[in-house]
């Protein structure tokens, strides 16, 4: 499997020199294709901070990322817009649907953006509605539906223009349990099915057990990784287990 997402010793510190505070330190790692792979650790370990430099967000102090093989820093801004919109796909906790359109304009607005032909756009919207169970809501707008079923648009409109990584930011956060485990059943899915590549940012152990791998970060540093062998349930202990040694409970917000 090629290498999706590589990042190699990056560091990021904000402030002053006299001030400064390292949110990461010297972190590099890998995600290659078809994984699905959640970031982990308590407040203030680092997850955002990594999460909007693999976003191409916010740039590293020091370091390299690259993703499919593109170095992201220092792309002028015209190029870095393109390569959002082609090689990323994005899912918010709040899932930031546009109220004024529809569910089906909502996930095929990367294509219409990007001038695919309606034909195509068309086909797409509906292919990528049907695995997310969405082909009879897709009239509706975001008001009309509930928050599961705006969070698997948010993750349809992410999907659909086949992005090299998806970047999915608490994606359960604003979910009521069963709406989160369908939302984790579409993405586990995609995942598996499509070999979609995912990294998730979550405080949640019960998302993070849908994760093939995890990453857990303290005070900015890589503190240890969880590979999933087993069951789901099994793989979830192992996650409330490290996040003990963490110092975080799984009822604590991380």
């Amino acid at each position: 499997m090629s290498t999706v997402l590589r990042a190699d010793h990056v560091t990021k510190t904000y402030g002053s020199r006299s001030n400064a505070r390292t949110a990461l330190d010297d972190i590099s790692f890998q995600i290659t294709e078809g994984e699905f792979v959640g970031i982990m650790g308590p407040s203030g370990s680092g997850k955002t901070t990594l999460l909007n430099l693999v976003a191409t967000i916010d740039e590293p102090t020091s370091g390299h990322i690259f993703i499919d093989g593109d170095p992201i820093l220092g792309m002028k801004e015209a190029k870095l817009a393109s390569f959002r919109r082609e090689k990323l796909g994005f899912i918010f906790q709040d899932f930031n649907l546009l109220d004024t359109l529809t569910l089906r304009e909502n996930i095929a607005l990367p294509l219409a953006l990007a001038a695919v032909k309606a034909e195509e756009l068309e086909q797409r919207t509906h292919s990528v509605a049907d695995t997310l169970g969405l082909a009879e809501l897709l009239d509706k707008y975001p008001y009309e539906v509930s928050g599961g079923q705006k969070q698997r648009a948010a993750a349809a409109r992410a999907m659909i223009t086949h992005p090299k990584l998806i970047l999915a930011d608490e994606p359960t956060g604003a979910l009521d349990s069963r709406s989160a485990t369908e939302l984790l059943e579409c993405l586990m899915g995609m995942n598996k099915q499509q070999q979609a590549t995912i990294m998730m940012v979550t405080h949640d152990p019960f998302a993070a057990s849908y994760c093939q791998r995890i990453l857990f970060l303290k005070d900015g540093r890589w503190f240890t990784e969880l590979v999933k062998r087993g069951s789901r349930q099994d793989f979830y202990q192992k996650i409330i287990d490290t996040l003990s040694v963490m110092g975080g409970g799984k009822d604590e917000h991380l």
